[in-house]
């Protein structure tokens, strides 16, 4: 590539619109790498956390496993086809379905996805550095009070930094970050080789009595946390060439990370009752293996906070008062909110996680199920690339007003499906919850809704580029 061409990439992957063929330059390794990379932050600790709760070591695994492989597969199939053939991000995905105005539905999901999970992130980051300045003897533990607020602005500044190059960012903070997959396995290994009795004995907290019901539910939580991977997929991979580049690092760099990771957060419930290592690390391993785990657990949001960033400025770019912004305007719209919480209610939004895993589930799940409906059985995978970006009346996705009113109708009904299986805020189930989980039936009502809705109201209407 030569230098004006990598100029022109430098640009475009900044804005919203498609890219063009030599403005997509990531290969399978640079983008194994980052999506690696953005998976393996703490989250998976909190993820085994919740798994521990209801499953010992070896049957979480197995659920997890099979959970984040099915979520990452769902994920693959409803964004990447149109992300990576057309050069645009995840939200771009969307506008078929929904509409020219009804896009705003899903942006305003990705919005409060990556913001949830870049808070947890950051205020993970103080905590573990909090943690590490403890360790060195710098300050002691009472006085940290005002250290995670500092903290949470410092990584904000951080990230700013590292993304005020779009992509090249990510890229260049990929390939450092990546180190810390291998430390996460190094953690893994200290606990189960000093503390497996502990592991193998003990008993889940939560566990209902009903062993079909706990596998499902470990699943169900594999399933949602990577569904959560939406927001994020389309702006990395569009980065991509073909879809034969990303099919191998989607489903092994962005999907096997979770469940491996976190069986750290399994472990360390179960046996300590702790699923954050920068706690539990220095008490196994001793005070160098504490200092070493610290720096790198702290430095590993880093990495996943500034991939969420990435695709949540991208997806802003949608909205016609922002597309004219300039690119650290647009970042620092982004970070703002993530700033807000972390200052404010850092703890009351760490406490709630599970209500945040809740919104995942309800919401991305029938938004899958009608993505994969409408590009595989209703549009037989054509797709009008111009009307993405051109919506005025009489333009393929004007529908009525800009909106799809199967669309809406199939993600209610999807979200009720969701909702009477699973409660997500009780974890209160119902019937066939216990053999299918609640986001499989929920994709597949889903999207059967939505292809019924649009035989029926909007193609003899002659509306949606059918």
């Amino acid at each position: 590539m030569t230098t004006t061409e990598m100029q022109i990439a430098a640009e475009a992957d900044k804005s919203a619109w498609p890219l063009l063929p030599a403005e997509r330059n990531w290969g399978s390794w640079k983008l194994g790498i980052s999506l690696a990379t953005a998976a393996a932050a703490t989250w998976c600790y909190i993820i085994g956390e919740y798994v521990g709760y209801y499953l010992g070591f070896g049957k979480g695994f197995m659920a997890l496993a099979a959970g984040s492989m099915i979520g990452m597969l769902i994920v693959a199939i409803a964004a990447v086809p149109i992300c990576i053939r057309f050069g645009v991000d995840s939200i771009a995905s969307t506008k078929p379905q929904f509409g020219s105005q009804g896009w705003i539905i899903p942006a305003l999901m990705q919005q409060i996805s990556i913001v949830g999970w870049n808070s947890l992130l950051l205020i993970f980051f103080a905590k573990s550095t909090t943690q590490l300045l403890i360790a060195l003897g710098f300050m002691a533990e009472g006085e940290t009070s005002l250290l995670v607020p500092i903290t949470i602005l410092v990584a904000c500044a951080l990230v700013f930094l590292f993304l005020l190059k779009g992509s090249g960012g990510l890229d260049r903070i990929a390939k450092i970050l990546v180190a810390h997959v291998f430390i996460g396995f190094w953690m893994l290994y200290i606990l189960l080789s000093q503390r497996w009795g502990d592991i193998a004995a003990a008993k889940p907290a939560y566990a209902s009595g009903d062993p079909v019901w706990d596998y499902t539910t470990g699943i169900e939580i594999g399933i949602v946390s990577l569904l959560s991977w939406w927001p994020y997929i389309g702006a990395m991979v569009r980065m991509a060439p073909r879809g034969r580049t990303a099919a191998v690092p989607i489903m092994v760099g962005m999907g096997a990370p979770v469940p491996l990771l976190s069986l750290i957060g399994v472990a360390g419930i179960l046996a300590l009752q702790i699923s954050d290592p920068a706690q539990w690390l220095r008490t196994v391993g001793g005070p160098t293996y504490g200092i070493i785990a610290l720096i790198f657990v702290a430095a590993a949001n880093l990495g996943t906070a500034v991939a969420g960033v990435y695709a949540s400025a991208i997806g802003l770019r949608h909205f016609p008062a922002l597309d004219k912004c300039s690119w650290p305007v647009l970042l620092l719209l982004t970070i703002a909110p993530v700033v807000l919480v972390g200052i404010f209610i850092p703890e009351l939004f760490f406490a709630n996680f599970g209500s945040f895993l809740a919104f995942i589930g309800v919401s991305f799940a029938p938004l899958c199920g009608i993505q994969i409906a409408d590009y595989f059985f209703l549009r037989n995978r054509k797709i009008d690339v111009r009307a993405l970006f051109v919506g005025h009346p009489g333009t393929a996705y004007r529908f009525w007003s800009g909106w799809n009113p199967a669309a809406l109708i199939a993600m209610a009904v999807g979200c009720g499906t969701y909702i009477y299986l699973l409660n997500p805020l009780t974890y209160v189930s119902h019937s066939p919850y216990d053999f299918t989980t609640a986001s499989l039936p929920t994709i597949v009502i889903a999207g059967i809704v939505h292809i019924l809705a649009t035989k029926i109201i909007v193609k003899p209407a002659g509306k949606g580029g059918y």
